[in-house]
Parts: C-alpha cells; sequence; structure tokens
C-alpha cells in the first residue's frame, strides 16, 4: 500500500528533469557502494578507479539538473566536486607514469 502511495506520488510530480536529476544522484550513491565493495574484497580501504569515474558522470549529471533548477548552492557544490575528482585522475595518471 504505501509503495503504490509512493508511486502514485512520484508520477504526479516528476517530470523528465527530476528523473534525469535522481538518476545522477544513482550513479553518484553508486559510487560508494562500489568502493566499499572493492574494499571488502581487499580486506582494507580503497578507491578504485571507477570511484572518481563514477563520481565525475553522477557529479555531471546532478550539476545538469542544477543548472536547470538554477539553483546556485547546488551548482557551486557541484562544480567543486568535479573539478577536485578531475583532479585526482590527473594525480592517478601522473602516478601511473612514474612507476610503470
Amino acid at each position: 500500500m504505501f509503495l503504490n502511495q509512493c508511486m502514485t506520488w512520484l508520477a504526479d510530480h516528476t517530470d523528465s528533469w527530476v528523473i534525469f536529476g535522481l538518476l545522477g544522484q544513482i550513479v553518484f550513491m553508486a559510487r560508494f557502494i562500489y568502493q566499499w565493495l572493492v574494499s571488502e574484497r581487499a580486506g582494507k580501504s580503497i578507491i578504485p578507479l571507477g570511484f572518481w569515474y563514477l563520481s565525475i558522470v553522477g557529479g555531471l549529471v546532478t550539476l545538469a539538473y542544477a543548472i536547470h533548477k538554477e539553483d546556485l548552492v547546488f551548482i557551486f557544490g557541484q562544480s567543486c566536486g568535479i573539478v577536485i575528482y578531475l583532479r585526482n585522475l590527473v594525480l592517478l595518471r601522473r602516478e601511473k607514469r612514474a612507476v610503470g
């Protein structure tokens, strides 16, 4: 019953932009699940390369949604995050070149 009410509410209150924004949040959240699973397998805390790619994709989709909504706080937060995720990829590539 509750799930049915939730689905009805979502159908009445969502448009394609909301669905797009939710997908961005799901991708963004998936990075933590991915990192957790990789760490559990290794038996120690690891931030895998895929974590940064999921962060960028989720961040870009969420940023697009924030721009559409004209939410300055959300735009600022996502923009800063994307810069940091990209910088981490640059640092990882430099490290890989130096080692190998």
